[in-house]
């Protein structure tokens, strides 16, 4: 009895590889930092059984993290095939903070993220290649990343989300290295100001972005993020906003994901 429950635990296994989501690991150069870097793509089951063309949605890690954070914590292979889109996780350095640093030339994830990776997955996946079928969300400061690159590149994403993110920069001015990616905020207040997502809301007036916004309330960042909530209310710009219980975790954004990748679907619905 023992060998037949291993023969089966074992066929079973041999099923799901011929079953279900692919997800690969590509690596490829950056023209902006003259390195190669890697990414996780996972495409769903009927990928190679179609000659069907997929919404992308892109799914940045936190600060300190790296492009196998979400693919480790979470099962983005269910989404793929549930859903029949391409997920993408980007490489965004450890504390690069997604932007093209003005102190760092080795850091320039903001074109990185925003230019090179939605290029070369639109060039070598059957992706469809425009806004509207594309969205990019991710946690803390991906979810800043993911705020800025939509409003860095409105005719790229045309869905955008946060999870607990880093909406003000100006809340961590002495912390996590932001200041050797953009000079002190004593000597460069400006950058802070142009680079954090809550002082350039307004941009969402015409851009016509999808936009959700998720963070706990016993979240660090949680005044921040409902700070920007009551902007975009008062600038009248659509959103989807909500405030649950939990704190900076990964329990709280696995949660969150399930509801953000049914907005993008939905989102793509609608275009």
């Amino acid at each position: 009895m023992k060998i037949k429950i291993i023969t089966f635990i074992i066929y079973l296994t041999f099923l799901s590889g011929l079953f279900g989501a692919v997800q690969k690991t590509i690596i490829f150069h950056s023209e902006s930092m003259d390195r190669d870097i890697s990414c996780i793509i996972v495409l769903p089951d009927k990928y190679d059984k179609t000659d069907n063309q997929y919404a992308v949605i892109y799914l940045l890690h936190g600060y300190s993290g790296n492009y196998r954070n979400w693919s480790d914590k979470s099962d983005l292979g269910n989404y793929a095939d549930t859903y029949n889109i391409i997920i993408v996780c980007p490489d965004g350095g450890y504390n690069s903070w997604y932007l093209d640093s003005p102190m760092d030339l080795n850091s320039q994830y903001r074109t990185h993220v925003g230019k090179e990776v939605v290029h070369y997955i639109d060039q070598n996946y059957s992706t469809i290649a425009q806004r509207n079928s594309r969205a990019i969300t991710g946690l803390s400061m991906g979810g800043h990343g993911a705020l800025y690159l939509a409003l860095e590149f409105p005719s790229v994403f045309g869905a955008a989300g946060s999870m607990s993110g880093v909406v003000d920069l100006k809340f961590t001015t002495t912390k996590y290295e932001l200041g050797e990616k953009i000079g002190s905020f004593e000597q460069f207040p400006e950058r802070w100001n142009q680079l954090s997502v809550i002082c350039n809301a307004h941009k969402f007036k015409d851009s016509n972005t999808s936009l959700i916004i998720d963070c706990g309330v016993d979240d660090v960042f949680f005044e921040s993020n409902r700070a920007l909530h009551k902007i975009l209310l008062e600038l009248n710009i659509p959103h989807d906003y909500s405030e649950k219980p939990g704190g900076h975790y990964w329990r709280y954004w696995i949660k969150a994901l399930d509801y953000q990748i049914m907005f993008f679907i939905q989102s793509f619905k609608q275009n």
